[in-house]
């Protein structure tokens, strides 16, 4: 075996102990939660943009469901291919705005700018 190989091997024989260590532990493996983990990875302002994007994406297919009409049906009266509307509602994209208006008008829908709303995010826990 070549050095690589061997390197390989032993990466391979510890991700599955640390996979055995995980299904050991549960829920206990994963660490810290996902609000302290975003909160060292993101600024506020980063988290509040994505906060924003998602409540976008989720009130547009809140609307779409609500008028109970398919993506398809969605691409006809907004122009928007259906590919782009279900990654939008996924979040697997982030669209242009132009697109998000084309769609929401299609909805019967819009933005609109407003004040901001001061609304309490959760603190990352305290380890003690």
């Amino acid at each position: 075996m070549m050095d690589n190989d061997i390197e390989y091997m032993k990466a391979i024989e510890q991700a599955k102990v640390n996979l055995s260590d995980a299904r050991e532990r549960g829920e206990d493996a994963l660490g810290e939660s996902w609000v302290d983990i975003r909160a060292e990875l993101f600024t506020p302002e980063e988290i509040a943009a994505s906060n924003l994007r998602v409540a976008i994406m989720l009130e547009l297919t809140k609307a779409r469901h609500d008028k109970k009409i398919s993506q398809r049906e969605l691409e006809s009266l907004s122009g928007v291919k259906q590919p782009i509307i279900s990654r939008m509602e996924s979040g697997t994209t982030s669209p242009q705005l132009d697109t998000v208006l084309k769609v929401l008008g299609a909805l019967g829908k819009t933005l609109y700018v407003g004040d901001i709303v001061k609304i309490p995010t959760a603190q990352p826990s305290k380890t003690v």
